[in-house]
């Protein structure tokens, strides 16, 4: 049993690692894009370089009842699923309308309980993060001689 204690605990550390590793890396990145193009003062996160691309991305995604700061949460959880939750407490701690108020109420507002369940839908069926996919093709490669 204790062994058994302490094989969990080491994988624990290992999975924390990890994932610490992979949701830093992706928050520091999406920090930059929120400030490019920098034009002096303070950023619009409407028109930087995050915003734009979850802008783009707003069209296919809204039927689901997402919109562009839930895109772009989408887009950085194909590096690891956890990133989702660092991302959209950046987007929305920079949004000067949503400055201030609780992750949880802003995703109320802006989340029908339609779109909430299609948001847990989507990472229930939806490709899984880029290394379950990369494990996945090393699994089901064909090796040709």
């Amino acid at each position: 049993m204790q062994s058994l204690g302490l094989r969990l605990l080491d994988r624990s550390k290992v999975f924390l690692r990890c994932a610490g590793t992979v949701i830093l890396l992706v928050t520091v990145i999406l920090w930059v894009a929120t400030y490019l193009p920098y034009h002096g003062g303070k950023p619009s996160i409407e028109n930087s370089l995050a915003g734009t691309v979850g802008r783009t991305i707003e069209p296919i995604i809204q039927p689901m009842g997402f919109n562009w700061k839930i895109g772009v949460g989408l887009i950085t959880s194909l590096a690891a699923r956890e990133t989702i939750i660092s991302t959209l407490g950046l987007i929305y701690g920079m949004d000067p309308e949503s400055q201030g108020m609780e992750l949880r109420k802003e995703l109320r507002a802006d989340l029908t309980t339609g779109g909430a369940f299609a948001l847990l839908i989507f990472f229930a069926f939806a490709m899984q993060c880029m290394s379950t996919v990369v494990v996945v093709r090393r699994g089901t490669a064909f090796h040709v001689i």
